[in-house]
């Protein structure tokens, strides 16, 4: 156990290396999720950190590999209710190292890259454009069509 925390300090992370491997991904954009600061990738949510817990949000995890991560390692992993019945578990960032925060980012950025875009960078081709996504319309009271 001594290794562990010597080994976790040693690589701690903090929210200015979060950032900059964060942002080390191409398409990648700092942005707000339901009102927090967060990372989003191709117009998507990467991941965010949690100011209530410094813990990062990792997304595109199984959620039997959650309970697997959390049961082998509580002290980095965890799940709060919120993220209880999705595919997202949260890491204590200064437990996590680089090189495992790259991993876990890469699985949901690759799963928000367009298929067609992730195939020409793997192949190192010209990059086709990123269509903008438009914003979505606000509803407001009284623009429902009467039945």
């Amino acid at each position: 156990m001594l290794f562990d925390t010597v080994m976790g300090e040693a690589n701690a992370m903090g929210p200015k290396q979060f950032h900059d491997l964060v942002m080390s991904f191409p398409e990648t954009e700092a942005g707000t999720s339901y009102g927090h600061p967060s990372y989003k990738s191709f117009g998507k949510f990467l991941t965010r950190l949690r100011t209530e817990d410094d813990s990062v949000v990792l997304g595109c995890v199984p959620l039997d590999e959650r309970e697997m991560l959390c049961e082998a390692d509580p002290e980095t992993f965890h799940v709060t209710d919120h993220y209880r019945n999705y595919p997202y578990v949260l890491a204590r960032l200064k437990r996590l190292d680089a090189k495992t925060l790259s991993g876990y980012l890469t699985r949901q950025w690759r799963h928000n890259a367009p298929k067609k875009w992730l195939k020409a960078w793997e192949e190192g081709a010209p990059l086709p454009p990123v269509a903008a996504k438009a914003p979505k319309p606000k509803r407001t009271t009284g623009s429902r069509k009467p039945r």
